[in-house]
This record gives structure tokens, C-alpha cells and sequence, in this order.
């Protein structure tokens, strides 16, 4: 049998890696989870392109070794609608596979994103954790399918808490946040909440 293979998505800018200590806490991690001990500097092994812009540095690895390392330009996505998806998935760690989130992506309709609903409580978007503003401090799912790097990181500044949110509470917030590596917390407010969708 293959071994797993995992990912980490590192920004890079203007020819610096952004947040990296937070990515080799979550492959330690995930190295731990499967057996292995001996980890890799990703700092070291990085070699970002020596070039101003913005660039994505997609890590994938095994728990053995790093797999390769590729850096591509980065767009980012606009996204300004978000389609409620119920689901049963569990992608509590950064596989390569992304098979049953792209399967879920393809149900977003007229939607740029989904929004994924797992046993009756809000998680995550098809490519990052949220976060949600209720008029004076901004809540994060608890029940998070991907523990994010750029979640943990403000998460330990203080400036998310965790709470478990449903789709009914919805209606309570005016802004909500997409966090990940490459857009860290990118604020959008609500300008209407329908029955399966959030426009933004």
C-alpha cells in the first residue's frame, strides 16, 4: 500500500516565504500522526523565486521524505457567493487528494464557493477556513475540517474565537472572512443571506 501524500500551499512575496514556521507546525504534525518523527526544514528547503510579486509554493510530501517543490504566479480568486453544501467529509489533514472536495466544488451551481454544512454546523470552503463578524468580534467554526495555518495563527493572536455556528445563525452576521495561506484573512461583507446561499 502507497503511502498518504500531503500538501502545504506557502505564499511567497517578493521573494520571501510568508508564515512558514506555522506550516512546519502542521507538518510535524501530520508527520506525527503517521508514524514519522524525522521532519525537514521547509525554510531550508524552500528556494522562492528571487522575483517581486506574489508567488504559491505548493509542498507536497509523504511521511518519509518531501516529494517535490513547485512555484507558480498567484491570482487571486474572486469570490462573492458561497452555496451551503451538506456533507459527511473529513479532511482534517492536508491530503493531496482532494477528490471529495472538487466533487462538492462541482454542486456550488451558480455559486463561486461552497460553503460545507457537516452535521448540522458550518466548517469550511472548498479552499479555506471562515470566519464570521457579529458586530464586535469575529468567530471561527469550531469545528473546523482543516486546521489552517493562517486560522491557528490568529487564532493565537486573539483575534478569532471558536464557536459552533449553524446555518441559522447566519442571519446574525454582517462580514464574513476567508482565511488561508495565500489570502491570510480576507474580509467580505454580507449583502444578503438566502435560504442555501450567502452573497457577498
Amino acid at each position: 500500500m502507497s503511502e498518504p501524500l500531503f500538501f502545504e500551499t506557502i505564499k511567497i512575496k517578493d521573494g520571501e516565504v510568508c508564515n512558514v514556521e506555522w506550516h512546519q507546525r502542521r507538518y510535524e504534525h501530520t508527520l506525527e500522526q503517521f508514524g514519522e518523527n524525522k521532519a525537514y526544514s521547509l525554510k531550508e528547503a524552500i528556494q522562492p523565486p528571487k522575483q517581486s510579486g506574489i508567488f504559491r509554493c505548493k509542498l507536497i510530501y509523504s511521511p518519509k521524505k518531501i516529494e517535490d517543490i513547485a512555484y507558480t504566479s498567484y491570482q487571486k480568486r474572486s469570490i462573492s457567493s458561497l452555496k451551503l453544501i451538506k456533507a459527511d467529509i473529513d479532511y482534517s489533514f492536508k491530503y493531496l487528494d482532494r477528490s471529495s472536495l472538487d466533487a462538492l466544488f462541482e454542486k456550488r451551481g451558480e455559486c463561486d464557493d461552497i460553503l460545507i454544512v457537516k452535521a448540522g454546523l458550518i466548517t469550511d470552503s472548498s479552499i479555506a477556513n471562515v470566519a464570521f463578524f457579529d458586530g464586535k468580534k469575529w468567530l471561527t467554526p469550531r469545528k473546523a475540517l482543516l486546521s489552517g495555518t493562517s486560522r491557528a495563527r490568529h487564532l493565537a493572536q486573539g483575534r478569532l474565537r471558536q464557536r459552533d455556528i449553524t446555518p441559522t445563525m447566519l442571519e446574525n452576521f454582517s462580514k464574513i472572512a476567508l482565511l488561508n495561506a495565500m489570502i491570510d484573512f480576507d474580509i467580505i461583507t454580507i449583502k444578503e443571506i438566502q435560504k442555501d446561499k450567502i452573497l457577498c
